[in-house]
């Protein structure tokens, strides 16, 4: 039976879905490290601005909402198309520690309430997950239920984004190894976090399809996560191109999802360019390709309202609210 959201909560899922339908459709453009990596080095403050701006400004158009971060991305949520709903991330970009041991961390002087102020939608909190790390796991989803209250007590509903990876150095993510165990990593995490609290799960594709071309299986894959998943998930792009990710979602959206939140699929090539060669990628190439994203979504995608229910309207229910 679908759960009873609060009136915040369930508006701000509305508003970062399609017009038409309950499903997802969101631009992810909160890089922070990996787009100073995309620009050329010395870039100035004011020049990542102004790319994240234009490019957001032009997928906003299309967009069920805009995904972006703090640092970079004030500028383009003031100025995007105000029929896009807005989720902000929360968490510092990377991690702290190893690259067998990730910890996530907030971002100082940054909160669920400023979100909240500043008018997003909803938030998003990714976190570096493998569900076989012990005492870090355990840390990680007590951080996960402290975040996600704190979010709630605003009443901003929570995309989570658990990251898979290695707990071996020597079996990198990008492995042949590391991919036969990669559908166990993704679902489990799913089991697990989607029992967090959180609104909405993003998850990675379950399978690495450089070695797994079998759709088959790629059914089969997403399938078995959409069953593990106690809440609405939408499908993430990962940095893959747009030619591998486009028949992901198919799948995925097919498979249960509850649509996409994907971003250099759809924009990576902008980055680097000027801004003249950026205007006219976005409107030939960047902007097609969300829209047929956005035709999948809609047409094939679970709705995230067989999850979720409006609150209950009475006389009074201001008088108990928040």
């Amino acid at each position: 039976m679908p759960v009873q959201l609060t009136p915040g909560r369930y508006r701000g899922l509305k508003a970062s879905s399609l017009a038409e339908a309950d499903v997802f459709g969101i631009v992810a453009f909160d890089q922070r490290g990996s787009y100073r990596k995309m620009m050329p080095p010395g870039a100035a403050y004011d020049t990542l601005v102004q790319v994240k701006c234009e490019i957001i400004e032009a997928l906003s158009k299309d967009a069920s909402a805009v995904l972006t971060d703090p640092a970079y991305g004030l500028s383009a949520a003031m100025s995007m198309n105000a029929k896009s709903g807005l989720l902000l991330a929360l968490e510092k970009s990377g991690y702290s520690g190893d690259a067998s041991y990730r910890v996530t961390e907030l971002i100082p002087s940054w909160t669920p309430e400023k979100i909240r102020k500043a008018g997003a939608s909803a938030v998003k909190f990714m976190v570096y997950y493998h569900p076989g790390s012990g005492a870090l796991a355990a840390e990680l989803e007590a951080l996960v239920g402290r975040v996600v209250a704190d979010c709630h007590q605003w009443d901003l509903p929570v995309f989570l984004e658990p990251m898979s990876y290695s707990l071996d150095p020597a079996l990198p993510k990008d492995s042949e190894a590391f991919a036969t165990e990669r559908a166990a990593v993704v679902i489990e995490t799913a089991r697990r976090l989607s029992r967090s609290g959180a609104d909405v799960l993003k998850m990675e594709f379950p399978l690495d399809i450089k070695f797994n071309r079998d759709r088959t299986a790629w059914q089969r894959a997403c399938e078995d996560l959409s069953e593990a998943c106690a809440v609405p998930w939408v499908l993430l792009s990962a940095g893959v191109d747009f030619d591998q990710f486009k028949p992901q979602a198919q799948v995925a959206c097919e498979r249960g999802a509850s649509g996409f939140l994907a971003g250099r699929a759809i924009w990576k090539e902008a980055a680097a360019m000027s801004t003249a060669e950026r205007a006219a990628f976005l409107e030939a190439t960047a902007r097609p390709r969300l829209r047929q994203l956005l035709d999948i979504a809609a047409s094939a995608a679970r709705p995230w309202s067989d999850f979720f229910q409006p609150p209950q309207a009475s006389e009074t229910w201001y008088e108990a609210y928040g």
